[in-house]
């Protein structure tokens, strides 16, 4: 789950590290509220989770709580990268000196946090690492933990004040325990900046939670936005299914995470483009199936669906049923290709030959007909 900018900050801001005072406001009105309580000049930021926020016009400043309406305004009407302004972060401006970037990421080649750490600050990181790569210092995080005289020593490299070193270094240490207690993916400050004042504060926050965690915080569910998740990606959730929506056309179905991935790995390897990744996880539940068709049926790319079920946990007769139970409801538009092997598929067979389908034990043979199926379909 991404945060968006002001969501990242209230996190920050529980452990200690130092963001400047700021609320979000839904309407220009709020926005001029906001900034008659917080005083002189303000930033009225975009609360998109896309990059390039600046350079689309969603971060303006404004000296007076009239002006912080009328930014707000024109902020609102934006839609930044497809995404519509729906909400504006409303913060104390600072008097900027310098821009630094830091973040810490899981790099799961490594399986290590992996801290990044530029005097190239306020821009995309992805530029700097295309066109500048040396200007960026990594530091890998050893399964003991981030030592203080570590933190100390990689700010020195790029920090040329001692003070300002210490205070980074400081924030990187409470960085890294958001990273760990809130079981990150991605934490990220950028800019990380240097006051004329000589302070060092997080001006930005971006944070990725690993959904995986979700059962140890009780208070993700107040920082997930629906309005930012498609209505199948929410059904999908509410239903305990691991979907993720692609390019493709070929709608796969799949139990078990390995599985999926070698389902599209196939599907390329024959040429075809899968639609999404979607794992009905162990259980045999049949509204899962349902749901699941649910799912891939709404999306109008698909030209061909594959429901690939290698039965171990899974009951390949649950899965029948789940599937002849979702057709009478609501028949497909397109073809559907089933691969059905394992536990009680003799069964399946049955249930499916009952209905009407047909079902192969062979994934080859699966991937290359749901292919065939879908190229008829665009034809």
């Amino acid at each position: 789950m991404n945060l968006h900018e002001y969501q990242g900050k209230e996190l920050f801001a529980r452990y200690g590290l130092p963001v400047l005072p700021g609320q979000v406001a839904g309407t220009p009105e709020e926005a001029r509220d906001i900034a008659a309580q917080l005083g002189g000049l303000v930033v009225i930021k975009a609360q998109v989770q896309a990059g390039g926020r600046g350079k689309a016009g969603g971060v303006k400043l404004a000296h007076d709580p009239d002006e912080a309406c009328d930014r707000a305004r024109d902020i609102l009407a934006l839609t930044i990268k497809g995404l519509p302004v729906r909400k504006v972060l409303v913060a104390k401006a600072a008097d900027i000196a310098k821009e630094y970037y830091l973040s810490i990421v899981m790099d799961r080649e490594k399986k290590a946090p992996l801290i990044m750490l530029s005097a190239e600050g306020g821009v995309e990181i992805e530029e700097v690492a295309r066109f500048a790569p040396e200007k960026i210092l990594k530091l890998h995080i050893p399964v003991e933990g981030l030592r203080p005289y570590v933190a100390r020593s990689l700010m020195m490299q790029v920090f040329p004040d001692f003070a300002q070193a210490q205070q980074a270094a400081a924030i990187l240490l409470k960085l890294y325990t958001v990273f760990m207690d809130g079981d990150c993916s991605l934490a990220e400050i950028n800019p990380l900046a240097v006051t004329t004042e000589g302070r060092v504060i997080a001006l930005d926050a971006k944070v990725s939670l690993d959904d995986n965690a979700e059962f140890r915080h009780v208070d993700w569910d107040h920082w997930r936005d629906p309005e930012d998740e498609s209505g199948w990606s929410r059904l999908a959730r509410e239903k305990g299914l691991s979907y993720v929506k692609l390019d493709g056309d070929i709608g796969c179905i799949v139990n078990g995470a390995g599985l999926a991935m070698a389902t599209m790995d196939l599907i390329k390897h024959y040429g075809g483009e899968p639609a999404n990744f979607l794992d009905i996880g162990g259980s045999s539940n049949p509204e899962k199936v349902t749901a699941a068709l649910e799912i891939i049926n709404g999306d109008g790319h698909v030209r061909a669906i594959l429901f690939n079920i290698f039965g171990g946990i899974t009951r390949c007769d649950d899965v029948a049923n789940g599937i002849v139970a979702s057709l009478k409801e609501s028949p497909l538009p397109v073809p559907l290709v089933i691969r059905l092997t394992g536990t009680n598929e003799e069964a399946a067979r049955q249930i499916l030959s009952d209905f009407g389908l047909g079902a192969t034990t062979s994934m080859d043979e699966a991937v290359r007909m749901v292919i065939a199926r879908a190229q008829e379909v665009n034809a």
